[in-house]
């Protein structure tokens, strides 16, 4: 046996393990576990920084992009706000052993329907290390063991933050194999993983196209993608210039390195404004793509190509492509979106009903920001992810997605004929 099956094997084992252990904790005991790492977080603040320079410096040798240092990093505002997050999370309601569906049937039989833990919940995931925490956090509210592989470009920063939470673990009693890191950076230790679907319940890749995709292909475990984010706003020719100039801005540069940014917007080519808009984004340090007719009216800019269009760029480039309608507008963001978020900016009540009734995405927004389309946002807490697929789970992926349900049955000697 290689030892990537062997390893595979170990580490799932210690997690089915951890998971028995786990989901029989009460609410308290596992808000008590996660005050206290909200503490430890603080405490450790130094040791994570150092651990993160590591990571930030290898990064920087590697020629990573802005945007992924960015991802990286953990400074002394994220830190804090790792902790806070752990702490919101421990406010949150426990929905393990929460009623779905009570009823009595006719024979007197007594069906409750409640929320019970998955089990073994496995994340792989690129870049950004407070996900460690995050979906550590949540796992062990809603009662399950976790498995976490994080990329290599972040592994200092991955084993401080892991090594934190099984330390709080081991201090309160409670099994520290409720977090199993796999502090192997090498993929072919990836592959046995997803084989083990006797001990881990769900796997969550979450991370570029290239990285679904593999995970995809390769499990026998059930996947919840969080596929990539190629977002897009419409801008309709109703829509108001002051308001869209600021939403279009925020989406793309409050923070571009993350799934929830814009990457193309499409605009109707009877909007008044259209040269002011441009304008205002490039001043705003956004590089613009645009189609032919765009450039007409903005040449200053350069031209867009369609592999742009399905492009999930991460950075301060954006997309744009004109349209005389808004049929034509639907059926662009059919052809180059991700399922992710799409948002239309509109004071037409007509247009912004056909545009949520036409899409098909996890999240549809009317004249706001795509940054929103955020587990922390929805009030959900922190998130695992933001699922892109149709089954079990849509949008933010929070506490009470990682439950699922065991119907309670109690008789008083029914049998059935």
């Amino acid at each position: 046996m290689r030892e990537s099956e062997r390893y595979a094997i170990e580490i799932s084992k210690k997690a089915k393990e951890a998971s028995k252990k786990i989901r029989v904790l009460s609410t308290e005991t596992k808000n008590k576990v996660l005050n206290n790492l909200a503490d430890e977080i603080l405490k450790s603040k130094d040791e994570i920084i150092q651990e993160n320079r590591k990571d930030i410096e290898e990064g920087k040798k590697n020629k990573l992009s802005e945007s992924l240092l960015d991802r990286l990093l953990l400074n002394e505002a994220r830190i804090e706000g790792l902790s806070k997050a752990v702490i919101e999370i421990a406010g949150l309601p426990d929905p393990v052993g929460e009623i779905v569906r009570g009823t009595t049937l006719k024979n007197g039989l007594e069906l409750a329907t409640k929320r019970v833990p998955l089990g073994v919940l496995l994340v792989i995931y690129e870049s950004r290390p407070n996900v460690t925490i995050d979906v550590a956090a949540l796992s062990f509210k809603s009662g399950n063991a976790c498995i976490l592989r994080g990329g290599s470009e972040a592994i200092h920063s991955n084993l401080v933050l892991s090594s934190i939470f099984k330390r709080v673990l081991s201090k309160n009693g409670t099994t520290e194999d409720g977090l199993c890191f796999v502090d192997k950076t090498d993929r072919a230790f990836v592959v046995p993983l997803l084989q083990q679907n006797s001990a881990i319940d769900i796997v969550v890749p979450r991370g570029g196209e290239g990285l679904i995709k593999f995970v995809t292909e390769n499990s026998k475990i059930p996947v919840v993608k969080h596929d990539k984010g190629v977002c897009n706003i419409y801008i309709d020719e109703t829509a108001d210039y002051e308001k869209s100039a600021s939403i279009i801005l925020n989406s793309k540069t409050q923070r571009p390195g993350v799934c929830n940014a814009v990457e193309n917007i499409v605009i109707h080519k009877n909007f008044s404004k259209i040269k002011d808009l441009l304008a205002f984004l490039k001043r705003g340090g956004v590089e613009l793509l645009l189609d032919d007719y765009l450039l007409e009216e903005f040449p200053e800019a350069k031209k867009v190509t369609e592999e742009d269009y399905a492009t999930e760029f991460l950075d301060l480039r954006l997309s744009a492509k004109s349209v005389d309608s808004i049929e034509e507008a639907i059926e662009f963001i059919d052809r180059y979106s991700s399922g992710h978020t799409e948002a239309i900016l509109s004071e037409n009540y007509a247009n912004i009903n056909y545009f949520l009734k036409s899409l098909d995405s996890a999240a549809l927004f009317v004249n706001c920001s795509t940054r929103f389309h955020d587990g922390g946002e929805f009030g959900l807490g922190a998130e695992v992810g933001i699922s892109t697929g149709k089954m079990h789970v849509r949008g933010p992926m929070g506490l009470v997605h990682l439950t699922t349900t065991t119907t309670v049955v109690q008789g008083t000697g029914q049998i059935r004929v």
